[in-house]
């Protein structure tokens, strides 16, 4: 009886956990802004992953070629930091992850917003062809500075099945309200990823982290009170 009380617990504070995490809607991104990271022309691979934001959410074009003929299927994922002068694809951290999901279980992408924020291959599907295109709008991500869900300072990663990074790009702000630009934007102040521990992510804001608190402290005194009984 105890047990079944302990598991019955356990499915829900796992029900929702994931609830808590999910990631809002993004709306009033500015339309017509575009964002575009570009793998560099000296690597293997080629390609890039632009977004424009369309008022509500973010619409993407992702492109890809040249890639291994093993080792896929092959992801990709906006990363918490942007890829310093040298090239160090470890150095962009962890996946953009504001709302502390963390990597496991693995994306449904049946309920994206329950996904990791920068986990795009895990909502839209892996590279599954070279070359590979694809076009989809993303409903969590941000071209709002301040946003949690904000892309534009941050930079992109391709990787093998394993997780091993293969390339990476910075994203660039190219348009703004259709008027081509080539400003930049300041980099991150407080990352939402850890490096070499994409699963223990904290947040992006001090906002993502109040939030998410309560419901922790919450779930874990039902737990303990339940294994007291």
């Amino acid at each position: 009886m105890r047990s079944s009380a302990v598991l019955s617990a356990l499915s829900v504070i796992a029900v929702a956990s994931a609830q808590s995490n999910s990631a809002p809607v993004t709306t009033g991104n500015p339309v017509g802004v575009t964002y575009v990271a570009t793998l560099p022309e000296s690597g293997q691979l080629q390609g890039s992953l632009s977004g424009t934001s369309n008022g509500t959410g973010v619409s993407f074009t992702f492109s890809i070629r040249g890639l291994p003929t093993s080792g896929g299927p092959f992801g990709y994922h906006i990363h918490d930091q942007p890829v310093p002068s040298n090239g160090s694809c470890l150095a962009a951290l962890a996946h953009l992850d504001p709302f502390q999901r963390g990597e496991d279980p693995p994306c449904n992408a049946t309920a994206p917003q329950t996904c990791q924020v920068g986990d795009l291959s895990g909502k839209y599907g892996k590279i599954s062809s070279d070359p590979f295109e694809t076009s989809y709008v993303d409903l969590y991500t941000s071209t709002t500075p301040g946003n949690p869900g904000f892309f534009g300072n941050r930079s992109f990663v391709v990787h093998y099945a394993n997780k091993t990074r293969i390339a990476c790009a910075n994203f660039v702000l190219k348009s703004t309200n259709g008027t081509s630009t080539a400003s930049a934007v300041p980099a991150p102040t407080s990352p939402s990823g850890t490096p070499h521990k994409p699963t223990t992510t904290p947040p992006t804001s001090a906002a993502a982290a109040a939030s998410f608190a309560p419901a922790s402290a919450f779930f874990s005194g039902l737990l303990v009170f339940l294994l007291l009984l």
